[in-house]
């Protein structure tokens, strides 16, 4: 079966490592064209090595190019603000659209949660770094008992990120807190990112707080080991950092949170879940600290895996 031909826009540390996955793990896809603007980038250097063809000259190059007509999907990993102008360029040539971005165009797509969802979107969203990470186990309390609030610390080692990921910090922050809603099913949610300048370097952990109904802790605990375990067949360094925790929170002490409405005046009581996550990159580009890099990457690979299966599928029939 042929392969579908995909091209990255974005020679930073996010696309690099893309273009490796692409070409090292996947059997659908194949890489047509890496995109940059720097003719030094280390990227557009490592993609002439692997004699993928290349452009510095951004979308407009990338259009440009012979390539271009055998390219069926995009891959954008620049900063949000670019990608407004990508993503209408590439849909109005054709072309589906994997936005790594915070940009949020169209739809959140986490594969572990709504994988299947969103397979005939023109522009499907990534979320986050912090998204990929955490939203899974928002989503897997969730389908036990309701999860009123989830907030989600996402620490992320200082090198590993690099231009778009700084420039990019508050939409990080906007997007994931709006996905955990809108993915992981919580009514209202917050996002917070550190970057822990820490040498040597630290892998990503994540820590995941979940305000919940009262409901089984087995039931919720058995549901997160799942979700884990789904999260791992495409990121094997994913995993948690030590048992799910609970604590009871009874009428007789509630939490007084008065933009939840829960109760009256705002008084939560239930469940509160605490979950601490750790992501070990696969060093396929950046060293195992890069998780969140990691992550990233290759849940952007999934879905455009599963998007040119479903094409494929289509074409066949």
């Amino acid at each position: 079966m042929r392969k579908t031909g995909v091209a990255i826009i974005g020679s930073g540390n996010i696309g690099t490592d893309l273009m490796i996955k692409v070409m090292r793990l996947s059997n659908v896809l194949a890489m047509r064209a890496f995109v940059g603007i720097d003719p030094e980038s280390d990227g557009l250097k490592r993609a002439v090595r692997l004699n993928v063809p290349i452009t510095a000259d951004g979308i407009d190059g990338l259009m440009a190019m012979p390539e271009f007509a055998d390219i069926d999907i995009v891959f954008d990993a620049t900063s949000a603000g670019a990608h407004r102008t990508h993503s209408e360029k590439l849909i109005a040539a054709g072309k589906r659209v994997i936005d790594l971005t915070p940009a949020a165009i169209g739809p959140y797509v986490i594969p572990s949660v709504n994988g299947d969802a969103h397979l005939d979107a023109a522009n499907v969203n990534m979320v986050t770094c912090g998204g990929q990470a955490t939203i899974p186990i928002v989503a897997a309390v969730n389908r036990v008992a309701k999860v009123h609030y989830g907030e989600i610390v996402a620490s992320i080692a200082s090198k590993s990120a690099g231009p778009g990921t700084r420039a990019n910090m508050d939409e990080f922050t906007e997007t994931t807190s709006q996905a955990i809603m809108d993915v992981g099913g919580a009514v209202r949610g917050k996002a917070i990112i550190v970057l822990n300048p820490a040498e040597p370097p630290l892998i990503m952990r994540d820590t995941v707080y979940c305000l919940c109904d009262d409901a089984d802790q087995d039931k919720i605990r058995k549901s997160i080991e799942d979700m884990v375990a789904e999260v791992r067949t495409f990121v094997p360094g994913y995993r948690l950092k030590q048992a799910v925790q609970f604590e009871h929170i009874g009428s007789n002490s509630p939490l007084h949170i008065p933009e939840m409405n829960q109760g009256a005046g705002g008084d939560f009581t239930g469940l509160k879940v605490s979950v601490f996550l750790e992501v070990e990159g696969a060093a396929h580009y950046l060293p195992a600290y890069a998780g969140n890099l990691d992550i990233m990457t290759s849940a952007a690979l999934k879905t455009a895996e599963k998007i040119a299966l479903r094409e494929q599928e289509r074409a066949a029939a």
